[in-house]
């Protein structure tokens, strides 16, 4: 089946050893999230590893807690940039690494889709009341670094008020 071995290719191309991108977030200046929202409430996942799997079974790195979701529902793949070897960016592929589909597929922005490059405030929907929203974090500051105008800060004498009105 042609979708089988596209879904394999997809995960499989990615699923290299990227051990030397673990070290990305301290030095690049984004972030990963991943909030669900499942029958439990609302959870967040700092997203840091190559690989994620997402489903109900208790081995998968990220669990949802509903009965409309598969076991091995999702697998959440990094992947880098080509124009910015520092950063990378998030593929969400529907089932499991094996190429095995979840029962009722993603739905990713209202459209169902078997894989998906994640951008910004992507909603991905497992199932009813099952869904994720995928941020992608900007850092405007490195942490140690501080802005000169964030202690920009003017002193005024009480006294001087008074001069004014005058």
């Amino acid at each position: 089946m042609a979708g089988k071995e596209t879904q394999k290719i997809l995960i499989h191309q990615s699923s290299h050893n990227h051990s030397n991108y673990l070290s990305m977030a301290a030095d690049n200046d984004e972030n990963h999230l991943l909030i669900i929202e499942d029958d439990q409430g609302r959870k967040e996942f700092p997203l840091e590893n190559s690989v994620y799997s997402i489903g109900r079974d208790r081995d998968c790195d990220i669990r949802l807690m509903s009965q409309f979701v598969s076991r091995r529902h999702a697998t959440l793949v990094r992947l880098p940039r080509r124009h910015n070897s520092l950063s990378y960016y998030y593929r969400i592929v529907d089932g499991d690494a094996k190429g095995r589909p979840s029962s009722n597929g993603l739905m990713i922005n209202g459209r169902k889709i078997p894989a998906y490059d994640l951008k910004n405030e992507d909603e991905i929907v497992f199932g009813p009341q099952v869904r994720a929203i995928y941020y992608l974090l900007k850092n405007s500051q490195r942490a140690g670094q501080t802005d000169s105008s964030e202690y920009d800060i003017t002193l005024i004498n009480p006294g001087m008020t008074e001069d004014m009105e005058d």
